[in-house]
């Protein structure tokens, strides 16, 4: 305002000295110069508009995949959920010192989200009543997070939602531009090492007791179609859920794999590895085709197979290193 004040009082006195010309002073030219952010409206995943006076820049995420899309996208997000577990299962950002833990992705705090005085919160979750409390003080998107009809194209779009909503939306299309150009490259790799087609299975697992589960990514999965467009094929067709893509069963029910050049990966970025540790001595295990011929590949620590285009590339170029090494 003072500023302001000293603009119009030199131009009285100017124009007062018959002086046509009245200087501007630098601040004010460089202030007239930036034209205000627009209002931003996006549609989410719930088909729900969500109205912005201008791009958010102050953002809290409450779940992983998002919060690697924001930090990809340049936008360091003010809170986020699980900061501790992204850091282990998530390693294609890292998350500035600055980021604040809001709780746990399926149990956010709702007081630690409103301190941190947010202009809009990104979720990926169906959880209606924690998106209607949030909404009381703050704009909520909800992305889809994962739909087992159409995995790679829904994570585009949730990419290219979230990027709107940020007024980030050139380094969406370069961060979607750049995924797609390491598939081509890294199908390319395979197929001349003669790799086009083969079958390939990826899985986690964990230990009850003395049971051991195993959770198998099928047709549908992220990762799957990932595999596909590099050329390969999920050996795994049993049945698996409509969202996630995702089935279970036991080291009996791997005996299905029964084709030789079937390669066998799996996640265990926990510390927890139920495959080299609790099936070590398993007769069963051991008899399995690929483990026989040793085409079982631990996948590096810290590849989020739910999340955004920078995880999905880190799979695909273990996949590439697998069956062109």
């Amino acid at each position: 305002m003072r500023s302001a004040l000293t603009a119009i009082a030199a131009i009285a006195l100017l124009a007062a000295c018959g002086t046509t010309e009245a200087p501007v002073p630098e601040q004010a030219a460089s202030a007239s110069a930036e034209p205000s952010a627009a209002p931003v409206t996006v549609t989410d995943s719930r088909g729900k508009e969500v109205k912005l006076d201008q791009p958010a820049t102050r953002v809290v995420s409450l779940e992983w995949a998002e919060t690697e899309i924001l930090a990809s996208l340049g936008v360091m997000p003010v809170g986020a959920a699980d900061v501790k577990g992204f850091a282990v299962w998530n390693t294609a950002v890292k998350l500035d010192p600055s980021v604040q833990d809001v709780g746990m992705r399926q149990e956010p705090s709702v007081d630690s989200i409103s301190a941190l005085d947010p202009d809009l919160v990104v979720m990926e979750s169906d959880d209606v009543e924690l998106a209607a409390q949030l909404e009381k003080f703050v704009p909520v998107l909800v992305a889809k997070g994962s739909d087992a009809t159409r995995n790679l194209e829904r994570m585009r779009e949730d990419v290219t939602m979230i990027a709107t909503a940020v007024g980030k939306t050139d380094e969406g299309a370069k961060l979607l531009s750049d995924f797609d150009a390491a598939l081509a490259d890294g199908k390319a790799k395979i197929e001349a090492a003669g790799g086009a087609g083969k079958p390939f299975v990826m899985a986690d697992g964990w230990k009850q007791g003395s049971s051991i589960s195993i959770r198998l990514f099928g047709k549908g999965s992220l990762v799957s179609e990932i595999g596909g467009q590099l050329g390969l094929e999920n050996a795994w067709k049993g049945e698996v859920d409509k969202q996630w893509g995702l089935g279970t069963t036991d080291v009996e029910g791997l005996t299905v794999l029964k084709d030789p050049e079937t390669r066998f990966f799996y996640n265990a970025s926990d510390g927890e590895d139920v495959f080299a540790d609790g099936l070590a001595k398993n007769a069963i295990w051991k008899s399995l085709p690929f483990v026989e011929k040793q085409q079982v590949t631990r996948m590096p620590d810290g590849i989020w197979t739910f999340g955004g285009p920078l995880s999905a590339q880190q799979y695909a170029d273990a996949l590439v290193k697998a069956f062109t090494g």
